[in-house]
């Protein structure tokens, strides 16, 4: 390969991830502005998607052809329609990712990603110097958009609920708590499975609003105690099973850690604790396949101030807490989450 050619090659797989944050607004714009949704009863031209969703018929012909060079979209006799792909756009459909669309291509992460540098130069979260408060704050604070974001949290939960549950290998638990565990979407999938066991739904009232209706519509509701806390000031007590999913990598270690304590602090000798989080491999030939986990240990030092973690770190913590590691189960192919399971350690 000539000079010219290896610079021809380089160019051509540096400027896809340059104009990377296009195709993102692509996808926002036909699930904010609901054209997703409008094309669910079929194909439909740009002058009659913008008669139903108050936008300009050529603007909007302009972003629906650009869709159809993503595969979102068809293009055929004058009339878009949806693909498979573009149909998870549309709110309520199965395996939907429209919340997630919404949330990471939405104004409060998107300006944030946008101060990436800040982060990077000062170790600061930039979401926080963005906006005045962490992300939870500001979604605790603006109910429209947090329920963006509870939503987009269940729409990840459901799609792998299912493996996580079967990845634990519970063998018959008493008395389950997810903790900071949201609308219950993961809680009912391990009721599901354990139809003898009880649940608590432990989490801040703005992250557990929804959860009526989601435990209700699993049919866990009476197996389910929904309790209001902050797991930085206790975790309910009684339970021998306790699950962190997606909780811990939102914190920096020594607020990892007092959530940590606080399981220990609630936990019986034979409770065992599950964290279900990615695993950031040593290797670094392991890098190129871990690229997602790795965008999103990114978006955790934006959005959250918190990391993604090797299993040594997750040890470190663990024993910090008072708790042992006790064993990893890696991920599915489905997913980045590996399970690790804790049990309380020696104290003092």
């Amino acid at each position: 390969m000539t000079v010219t050619e290896d610079l021809s090659r380089a160019r051509g797989e540096l400027f896809p991830l340059l104009l990377g944050y296009i195709p993102a607004q692509v996808a926002h714009a036909l699930a904010r502005l609901a054209v997703a949704d409008r094309l669910a009863d079929g194909p439909a031209t740009a002058e009659r998607l913008a008669a139903r969703t108050g936008t300009h018929a050529p603007s909007l012909y302009r972003l629906l052809r650009a869709a159809a060079s993503l595969g979102l979209v068809t293009l055929a006799d004058g009339r878009f329609e949806l693909t498979g792909t573009g149909q998870l756009l549309r709110a309520g459909v199965p395996g939907s990712v429209r919340n997630l669309v919404l949330l990471f291509a939405g104004e409060p992460v998107w300006r944030s990603w946008g101060r990436l540098e800040h982060s990077v130069r000062t170790g600061e979260t930039a979401f926080e110097h963005l906006h005045g408060t962490n992300s939870f704050g500001y979604f605790a604070a603006h109910p429209e958009e947090g329920a963006v974001f509870n939503e987009a949290m269940a729409e990840h939960t459901r799609e792998v609920a299912p493996d996580v549950v079967t990845r634990c290998g519970l063998a018959a638990p008493r008395r389950i708590a997810d903790l900071g565990g949201g609308n219950g979407t993961l809680l009912a999938a391990f009721l599901a499975a354990h139809p003898g066991a009880t649940g608590v739904l432990h989490d801040t009232a703005s992250g557990h609003r929804d959860a009526e209706r989601v435990l209700t519509g699993a049919g866990v509701r009476d197996r389910c105690e929904v309790v209001t806390g902050d797991f930085f000031a206790s975790v309910p007590g009684g339970c021998d099973t306790y699950v962190l999913k997606s909780v811990i990598h939102d914190w920096d270690d020594d607020a990892a850690t007092r959530i940590l304590r606080r399981c220990r602090e609630a936990m019986t000798p034979a409770a065992a604790l599950y964290l279900i989080e990615p695993v950031v491999p040593v290797d670094p030939a392991g890098l190129p396949a871990a690229g997602g986990m790795l965008m999103g240990d990114l978006n955790m030092l934006v959005c959250t101030g918190g990391r993604e973690r090797t299993e040594a770190e997750f040890g470190a913590l663990l024993a910090a807490a008072g708790l042992r590691l006790d064993a990893v189960t890696p991920p599915a192919d489905a997913d980045n989450y590996s399970v690790l399971r804790a049990s309380p350690g020696a104290t003092g």
